[in-house]
């Protein structure tokens, strides 16, 4: 079972229901119900997510998409030794950064996101939702 990292844009594309991204972040969140994918979320996500969901739903909503969306993830911590690679990294974004170092501290070895210019000094692989299905 692949191990897979995704940023907070795909899981917005699925929570949100964002058009034309959200059939493909549908599909990863089946693989992982069904067992076939192992989702891995910084617990940095859960922030950004809740900021970007309350502008879009009630405070209520949120949490309850949230707290779905939550049995379907493992939430990996964000701690100091990230904090600190970020900090010290070239990449221009600083929540880019603080994603892929906890990708790469926690041994998930691919990286999803529709920002790939974002991380062209990755080690790891690193792709959209759909070039991901596509391949597997």
């Amino acid at each position: 079972m692949d191990k897979v990292f995704i940023d907070t844009d795909i899981a917005m594309d699925l929570l949100a229901e964002r058009v034309p991204h959200y059939l493909a972040a549908a599909r990863l969140f089946t693989l992982a119900d069904q067992g076939k994918l192992s989702i891995h979320v910084s617990s940095l996500s859960f922030s950004n997510l809740n900021y970007l969901l309350s502008r879009l739903y009630s405070q209520a909503g949120s949490r309850n998409s949230l707290s779905t969306f939550k049995t379907l993830v493992k939430v990996l911590a964000v701690d100091d030794k990230i904090i600190d690679l970020s900090l010290n990294s070239d990449f221009k974004d600083f929540e880019d950064a603080i994603q892929y170092y906890t990708a790469i501290e926690n041994q998930v070895g691919i990286l999803l996101t529709r920002n790939l210019k974002d991380y062209k000094a990755a080690k790891i692989p690193v792709m959209t939702a759909q070039d991901y299905l596509s391949a597997n």
